[in-house]
């Protein structure tokens, strides 16, 4: 009984000891932890050799939803972020200038051509999908003229299609015209906005010029040119027997639609 009291004894010594260690470094914790002690005697008998080092939780994975921060966002200017500042400059520039043809040209002379080839096909790139057509050809001619330039069809058919939507068929022929010198052939796409210009404006005998020069392209025709023929020459019956015809010979698995006499009268 004697060696059970006298082992308590130098235990209860030895957490004392630690409390007066731990004291010194945490002053304020001693403190209370003193003051709870007097309260509640039982609390000596925790051992603070026996405490197990702190591990500390594992970490979860969080999901984060990613939400719209509610700012509102417009057409105009989609991916500005991937535009560099110079492009930026020039851009707002062109857009500034564009109504005064002096100015206009001194800013181009000044600002534009000093531009990097990435910055200049960004330049362009905009401008057509800002639907600013003009400015667009601007910038592509200034682009004909630097010494990286290659013949890209794909520049003159977003050029080309741009005119074409805008009723602006002269300025369309005229890059259909250098494209041909560079011997860049249209795809499909190209065609058919054009031909579905020339019939918007009321020309046939340009539509058809326009599917002439379609069926001598070494890329084998598509469907779309010829639905938009057939049905932009209802009122020409000779030339529509005639588009006809190529697409039954091209494509004898379609069907060519005719419209109802009764609608259209017997001059189909």
């Amino acid at each position: 009984m004697r060696y059970h009291k006298v082992a308590q004894f130098h235990h209860n010594q030895r957490e004392m000891a630690a409390i007066r260690v731990l004291s010194r470094k945490l002053p304020t914790f001693a403190s209370i932890f003193f003051q709870t002690l007097t309260r509640n005697p039982s609390i000596h008998r925790i051992s603070f050799l026996n405490l197990k080092p702190y591990t500390p939780p594992k970490p979860s994975t969080v999901f984060v939803a990613q939400f719209h921060d509610g700012r509102p966002r417009g057409p105009l200017w989609r991916g500005k972020k991937l535009i560099g500042k110079e492009a930026l400059f020039v851009i707002l520039g062109l857009k500034r200038l564009k109504e005064d043809d002096e100015k206009l040209e001194k800013f181009v002379k000044t600002h534009v051509f000093r531009l990097l080839k990435l910055d200049m096909l960004a330049v362009i790139g905009e401008l057509e999908r800002q639907e600013e057509t003009a400015l667009a050809i601007k910038m592509f001619e200034v682009i004909q003229k630097q010494e990286w330039y290659q013949p890209d069809v794909f520049m003159y058919k977003d050029l080309i299609v741009s005119l074409a939507k805008s009723k602006r068929m002269d300025e369309a022929m005229g890059l259909w015209e250098k494209m041909k010198k560079e011997n860049l052939f249209p795809d499909s796409q190209t065609y058919t906005e054009v031909i579905r210009g020339f019939l918007r404006d009321g020309c046939p005998a340009d539509a058809m010029n326009v599917y002439e020069d379609m069926l001598k392209s070494p890329d084998p025709p598509e469907e779309l040119p010829f639905r938009v023929l057939l049905k932009g020459l209802l009122p020409h019956p000779l030339l529509r027997n005639k588009v006809k015809k190529d697409f039954e010979e091209l494509f004898p698995e379609k069907h060519a639609y005719d419209p109802p006499e009764e609608i259209f009268g017997r001059w189909l």
